[in-house]
């Protein structure tokens, strides 16, 4: 099949390390020119249209947004905080580290800047109080996914303007499976406290005064989450507005508490240009790719064989998290998701399975992958800020696929978890 040369080409040009946005790119052209009637002039057309969608504009905000709080000492105020509300239960700073990131999770959107921006204080810390560094490193890790499940998500507004959802609807969907990941890992690390896997002593508990004290300290990043969601519920403007609205708050912010300069401020903007245009050429590379996919109608022939085993609902989304959990562990996370998604929509359809139910259970899949060795990108991240072996590291990472892949089979069977919100608010 001519499809076969798309991919084909697709996974030599990464396995000679060329990157995924070029790969995406050649290898569109070597389909179009050798197994295509169609003009190769087409490629660039489709990458043009595919960026013209107004959701898009949030990425950079986005990451502007989370990059300008996190310079601004916003890091440090939500962990002061975390260790005074949860720094006493059993799990002591582990229980603090996911805390924390569920917080910031209403910040960053993205799981990297989760990792190498509360992380460096979360893993320095816990070495600091007699953590082992490889069990820091990999609380961090788990946690840090957190991040693009609760909103507002990068990855979110990729997959929403790849499969044409509301990204409002998207956003509220990923709250509740976000907020009850983290609760699963901070059940796993109370029962490795409890039962003495790992060594973690708690802090003392925090008088109330001291709380609120935290509190209000962390109050201001604490509105930013809050206004974003209340915003998108009550239609006070779209994401995207929200987005840049959420920009100017964190630099009047930055500014208010001192933590922000002019100087910082122009270094915080070059930093998200240049991590907004990396995935913003990814994502055109990957617009022709998945057009080819789309008007090629292969997904009819995926439809044949899954009716042909007598596959149901359920093996399908079981074979959907099976095959992309094998894909994340050696493609970007979002490279994966641009060429699945116009292939998976069909299918989904046609077993009812809602597009903002399958946008969740891919995206928390995929994040999973980016924890997942040999090409989890954030693992590096962890193992770097820990100076640990990788060795090392993945051993650490091993408990926390129990409660992240319960509760992937959680969302991926029982709907309610992440269409409740979007239903009740619609």
């Amino acid at each position: 099949m001519a499809i076969l040369l798309l991919f084909a080409a697709f996974l030599l040009l990464l396995v000679i390390e060329v990157p995924v946005a070029i790969a995406l790119l050649l290898s569109s052209l070597a389909y179009i020119d050798l197994a295509s009637p169609l003009p190769i002039q087409i490629v660039v057309q489709r990458m043009a249209s595919g960026l013209d969608s107004f959701p898009l504009i949030a990425i950079p905000l986005f990451v502007l947004a989370g990059n300008i709080l996190n310079g601004a000492g916003i890091a440090e105020r939500i962990y002061a905080f975390a260790v005074a509300l949860v720094g006493h239960v059993r799990g002591g700073l582990a229980q603090v580290n996911i805390f924390g990131s569920m917080v910031f999770a209403g910040m960053s959107g993205v799981a990297q800047a989760d990792a190498a921006g509360l992380g460096t204080i979360e893993i320095k810390h816990m070495k600091e109080r007699g953590y082992s560094a490889p069990f820091a490193a990999a609380c961090t890790a788990a946690s840090a996914i957190i991040g693009p499940v609760i909103p507002p998500s990068v990855i979110m507004v990729v997959y929403a303007v790849t499969a044409q959802v509301s990204l409002t609807q998207l956003f509220l969907a990923g709250i509740i499976p976000g907020l009850t990941m983290g609760l699963s890992l901070m059940i796993l690390v109370w029962v490795l406290a409890a039962t003495g896997r790992v060594v973690a002593p708690t802090e003392p508990r925090a008088n109330i005064p001291f709380i609120m004290t935290s509190f209000w300290r962390a109050l201001p990043a604490l509105v930013a989450p809050i206004f974003l969601t209340a915003g998108m519920l009550l239609g006070f403007a779209t994401p995207t507005e929200l987005g840049a609205l959420t920009v100017i708050y964190a630099i009047i912010l930055g500014f208010w508490t001192r933590d922000l300069t002019v100087a910082s401020l122009m270094m915080h903007i070059r930093q998200s240009a240049v991590t907004s245009g990396i995935l913003t050429l990814i994502i055109a590379s990957a617009v022709p790719f998945g057009w080819i996919i789309s008007v090629g109608n292969y997904t009819s022939g995926l439809l044949e064989f899954f009716e042909s085993i007598g596959a149901n609902w359920v093996v399908f989304l079981l074979i959907v998290n099976v095959a992309l959990l094998i894909v994340g562990l050696f493609i970007e996370t979002t490279a994966v998701l641009l060429i699945a998604t116009p292939a998976l929509l069909p299918l989904a359809a046609a077993y009812g399975i809602d597009p903002i139910h399958l946008g969740v259970i891919m995206i928390v899949n995929l994040l999973i992958g980016a924890i997942t060795p040999p090409m989890g990108v954030i693992l590096f991240i962890c193992q770097h800020i820990a100076n640990i072996r990788f060795s090392q590291m993945v051993r650490a990472i091993l408990p926390f696929y129990i409660p992240l892949g319960l509760m992937l089979l959680v969302i991926t069977y029982w709907s309610p978890i992440v269409m409740w919100l979007p239903t009740y608010f619609r």
